[in-house]
């Protein structure tokens, strides 16, 4: 169904505002380059009209904090399919791309300046070069999808490869020109896909149903196992995976640099920080007003973006992270939430199920059902 934009003007009689359009895909693209965040917040542009062979240039690519890259295709007017395939023909070229390829590219783009420099500004991440391109995604930015594209599109999300497609409308108020944007699919299904289809992890293996989750944000580890909860801030691209978590769900979190530190069950799903209450002597109180990192959170709980999301999770085994567990050959992502389909996944829970003993405590629903 095709997504369709309006913008009313306010006042006693709203107004709708006549659709207009750019003058070329070449004004879209320059207003990116300036504006950034028209695409996304998340990501760091890092090249420009690449060339991929004898006939093709990539629009732009970027890069997110994963290290993973994102392609981008801009079409001013209706995209029918055949830029669908032209789009992951330039996948294929991408996907060859070497760390020393992609400072190249950033060179060029950047006119010399240093990818893990401006990589460490931009994300406050060390550039891992391990990760560097195991993975990518395929943008398209149009104004419409015609009926056979959308189904294309649909087709591929559904068998896991990661592209999607960013609608822009342009709107005409007096003489100036206004730009409005809407994704077709939610980003975090996109971003799930880029993890899926890693490249560096070798053979894939099905999803065994277990959840992996980097713990980050504002809040203190102490604070996520004593009030039950796990969550993220800092941009949609760390916090909008935690909508991936459903009541029931078994997670296992690592802190990055530190280690695995605990497992537990889903119990809500998630919300924002100005809606989320913790228990306390026998009560609820809002997390703003009790946990330790209070001050952090009220200074980005006004922006939907940057703001700490929670999701409630009951423990089932803990460990504070002086102890956490740290392994060669254990699972790591930069995401805050995915499902991982890698055999090295399937090890790293094999080996924390024999870390945390009570991986599989009956929840305390079950065991009050029990008493009953």
């Amino acid at each position: 169904m095709p997504i369709k934009h309006a913008i009313w003007k306010v006042g006693p009689k709203p107004l709708p505002l006549p659709t207009s359009s750019l003058l070329s895909e070449q004004q879209l693209e320059d207003m990116i380059i300036v504006a950034p965040e028209i695409l996304s917040d998340d990501w760091m542009l890092i090249g420009r009209q690449e060339q991929t062979g004898p006939n093709g240039r990539i629009d732009l690519l970027a890069i997110a904090p994963d290290a993973s890259l994102i392609l981008i295709e801009l079409k001013r007017n209706r995209t029918p399919r055949e830029i669908v395939a032209q789009a992951l023909d330039y996948a294929s070229w991408v996907e060859t791309l070497t760390a020393d390829k992609i400072v190249q590219i950033y060179q060029r783009f950047s006119k010399g300046k240093n990818l893990d420099d401006e990589f460490k500004k931009k994300f406050n991440a060390e550039l891992d070069e391990e990760n560097l391109n195991s993975s990518h995604q395929i943008i398209l930015v149009a104004a419409e999808l015609d009926d056979s594209t959308e189904r294309i599109v649909t087709y591929l999300n559904a068998r896991d490869i990661a592209i999607n497609v960013l609608f822009f409308q342009v709107f005409q108020s007096g003489s100036e020109q206004l730009l409005s944007r809407a994704w077709f699919i939610d980003p975090s299904k996109t971003q799930t896909n880029v993890i899926a289809t890693t490249k560096s992890t070798g053979e894939k293996a099905p999803w065994n149903g277990e959840y992996y989750v980097s713990f980050g944000g504002d809040c203190t580890w102490d604070d996520a196992r004593t009030y039950g909860f796990i969550s993220a801030c800092g941009g949609s691209w760390y916090s909008r995976t935690l909508k991936l978590l459903s009541p029931g769900d078994r997670v296992w979190v690592k802190i990055p640099q530190s280690g695995y530190v605990g497992v537990g069950r889903v119990t809500e799903a998630y919300q924002s920080v100005n809606e989320f209450n913790v228990k306390i002597n026998g009560g609820e109180c809002l997390a703003l007003d009790v946990l330790s990192s209070k001050d952090a959170l009220r200074r980005r709980a006004g922006d939907p973006e940057e703001a700490e999301y929670f999701v409630r999770v009951e423990w089932l085994d803990t460990l504070p992270e002086s102890k956490a567990v740290k392994e060669v050959g254990l699972f790591g992502n930069q995401n805050t939430v995915c499902q991982p389909t890698t055999p090295k996944w399937r090890h790293t829970v094999e080996r924390l199920k024999e870390v945390f003993k009570n991986w599989d405590k009956p929840s305390a629903s079950s065991r009050e059902s029990s008493a009953r």
